[in-house]
């Protein structure tokens, strides 16, 4: 350690930025403690002298014991796993301190954004040396999106609430906001059943997951007979295989920006969406986000949860030349659009649609007209006469 950076760190120590503007009674006690020292300067009596002397040691003391108070404290945040816009969450606030005897008093704790504090606090009435206290704060961002806390500030009244001495401590942190969550319309949530995927179901299929083998019963497919299984055990097996078509879903977020929607409808859309990946997370269905230019593949469990959250969370109005990814390849899809309220398309009524237009096709091929010309191809072999 050099000599110029020691000699910086004890003015630093001696002279630490600090606020310290004196409360409403604070200043009453200096407006009395000014005139008081008129009085005795005009008159001369040692009575107010004295007066006077005590007065202003406790300006004094108020000022060295406050300092005291703030030295060698450290403060740390604990995050919630999740924000959502306009709820309320608990920020945890644990302050430390670092001083090897004295204890420290009345201090306040604020979360700073841009160098200004939030409207709540948290008090800690008597921190002993060596200890560290945690308590929380409510509070809530109507907002999603990232929210930026640059610091803290602590701040004392004791020993007589003269002055309220403070000091700013930077400790930058990002939080992530995700949407608002809302209420699902039931009409949307009709074809998704609240039992499905918990394991009280099974939906059996030649094309899905492959769950084990069964005996063979009459009216089973013969191409789900697994030969190597049932030619080792001397019986006749058969496959299983769950239907992952029910099992999954698609929310198809048009994020487009078109001219003539607000941005109240576009975060109403954005939080619509968000509340059907939760809800339908939560009854266990494997999840894809699809948007303009951007995609999240279907998946189940609560990091799927999270991915979508957060992309969701920094979304912005996309060019209407993108295209909308669809990364979902079953199941149902839920699109929705800012404005418009939303729609479902289930997998049924798409495989309906591929009968219905292949039957169509086929009938087109067998009603096709006669060759006009009357040319019905060339001709076949003549048979020879016996």
């Amino acid at each position: 350690m050099t000599l110029r950076t020691a000699t910086a760190r004890v003015l630093r120590w001696l002279t630490p930025r600090r606020r310290f503007p004196p409360t409403r009674e604070g200043w009453w006690f200096l407006v009395a403690t000014l005139l008081l020292g008129l009085a005795a300067i005009n008159a001369g009596l040692n009575l107010l002298f004295l007066v006077w002397g005590m007065m202003l040691f406790l300006v004094l003391a108020s000022g060295v014991l406050s300092e005291l108070c703030l030295r060698q404290l450290l403060v740390t945040r604990k995050t919630p796993p999740s924000i959502h816009a306009g709820a309320p969450y608990l920020m945890g606030i644990a302050l430390s301190n670092r001083k090897r005897r004295l204890p420290s008093f009345s201090v306040e704790v604020e979360d700073l954004v841009a160098g200004k504090p939030l409207d709540k606090r948290c008090y800690f009435l008597k921190l002993p040396a060596g200890r560290t206290q945690e308590t929380a704060y409510r509070h809530q961002i109507s907002q999603r999106g990232r929210h930026v806390l640059t610091g803290f500030r602590l701040s004392t009244k004791f020993p007589f609430g003269l002055i309220q001495k403070s000091r700013d401590v930077v400790d930058a942190q990002e939080l992530l906001i995700y949407p608002a969550l809302v209420r699902v319309p039931e009409s949307l949530l009709r074809g998704f059943p609240a039992t499905h995927g918990l394991g009280r179901q099974k939906w059996r299929s030649r094309s899905g997951d492959f769950i084990g083998l069964r005996d063979y019963r009459a009216g089973d497919d013969p191409r789900d007979i697994h030969w190597r299984s049932s030619a080792r055990r001397g019986v006749r097996l058969v496959r299983e295989s769950e239907d992952d078509e029910g099992l999954e879903a698609t929310v198809l977020f048009d994020s487009a920006g078109v001219p003539g929607i607000s941005r109240d409808a576009f975060e109403a859309a954005v939080s619509m969406a968000a509340s059907v990946a939760h809800v339908l997370l939560q009854r266990g269905y494997r999840i894809g986000l699809g948007a303009r230019g951007a995609d999240i593949t279907p998946e189940g469990g609560p990091v799927q949860l999270t991915r979508i959250l957060r992309f969701l969370a920094l979304i912005e109005p996309a060019a209407p030349s993108l295209p909308l990814h669809n990364p979902g390849r079953r199941g149902a899809r839920i699109l929705i659009r800012p404005g418009a309220a939303p729609s479902v398309e289930h997998a049924a009524g798409r495989a309906r649609d591929r009968n219905r237009d292949q039957g169509a096709d086929q009938s087109g091929r067998r009603a096709l007209p006669a060759d006009p010309t009357g040319d019905a191809g060339p001709p076949g072999p003549r048979r020879r006469s016996a």
